[in-house]
């Protein structure tokens, strides 16, 4: 029985490239809201592994769950989409 899980993908804006073959991509969800019923925006900052050049901050990318690579960094860019 194969019991292999999926790998989270989703996608985000990069929002900082300062750091070597890392970068900052922020991910951001809509929810309703449990008492009041609205749509709120909900984003959190990933750090993504990207060792095949450089992206400019604002470009908005793809990212794929993997294994722990350093103390924070547990995904990896795996499409740049604009």
């Amino acid at each position: 029985m194969n019991l292999q899980k999926r790998k989270k993908i989703k996608e985000g804006i990069v929002v900082s490239n300062k750091m070597n073959k890392t970068l900052t991509v922020n991910v951001a969800r809509t929810i309703s809201h449990p008492r009041y019923k609205r749509v709120v925006t909900r984003a959190k900052k990933y750090y993504a592994h990207y060792d095949k050049g450089i992206l400019q901050v604002g470009q908005r990318v793809r990212i794929q769950e993997t294994r722990p690579l350093s103390k924070l960094k547990r995904w990896l860019v795996i499409d740049v989409l604009t």
